[in-house]
């Protein structure tokens, strides 16, 4: 009975700890060298998905982020107009849409495209690393032997690649891209949550690559 209780809780601990783990990483980053000083005063955000719950809660969660760090945000979908959004464009298209971006006043644009969605298996802990604080063997088997007697065992998960990258608009379209940056989305379950773990670490990209202010603390 003992070490069924320690078994269980060794368990539970690994699972506690792996749920409170970031389920969003950034995979790489990149700052274009020409842009060292650049700080955005007018963004569009734009969310490019299908789904427009996701896309408008995406823009939104986004928008009063950079808000509340003294940048002027509009959403795509309170700016593009209905015959823009509604049908595929042509280059040309676009082009025009950004003039009319920048006589509005727009300096920038943060778009967020999900590029490649990826199925993966795991078994026990669903995590590849290996858990450095099980450091004797019986707890460790304990912990992983019910993939040796139960086929069921693995389960299936997926990792969205999602790439958010900032243009600016007052340059030519040969440097206009600012800052890019690569994270993967573990197992999505809660569209709100994601969302706002998602843009969280976004702007926390942001903020370490000095393109963006952090947030005051207007209590202090």
């Amino acid at each position: 009975m003992k070490i069924e209780r320690t078994y269980k809780l060794i368990y539970l601990l690994v699972v506690l700890i792996l749920y409170n783990c970031a389920s969003t990483r950034l995979t790489e980053s990149w700052k274009n060298p020409n842009y060292s000083t650049y700080t955005p005063k007018k963004v569009l955000v734009i969310g490019v998905t299908p789904n427009l719950e996701a896309r408008s809660a995406f823009e939104f969660k986004l928008k009063s982020e950079l808000n509340a760090r003294e940048i002027i945000a509009l959403q795509s979908a309170v700016v593009f107009e209905a015959s823009f959004k509604d049908s595929k464009q042509t280059e040309a298209d676009i082009e025009k849409q950004l003039d009319v971006l920048r006589s509005k006043g727009l300096d920038a644009i943060l778009v967020s495209v999900v590029k490649g969605v990826e199925n993966k298996q795991s078994y026990a802990s669903e995590s590849s690393k290996t858990d450095y604080h099980l450091r004797r063997f019986s707890p460790y088997y304990l912990l992983y032997q019910e993939a040796y007697y139960n086929q069921n065992y693995y389960s299936s998960y997926n990792v969205f690649h999602i790439e958010t990258s900032l243009y600016s608009l007052k340059s030519n379209s040969d440097k206009s891209l600012v800052w890019s940056g690569s994270y993967d989305i573990v197992d999505p379950k809660d569209v709100t949550k994601t969302i706002d773990k998602y843009v969280e670490v976004v702007i926390k990209s942001l903020e370490k690559e000095k393109i963006i202010p952090k947030k005051h603390n207007y209590l202090n």
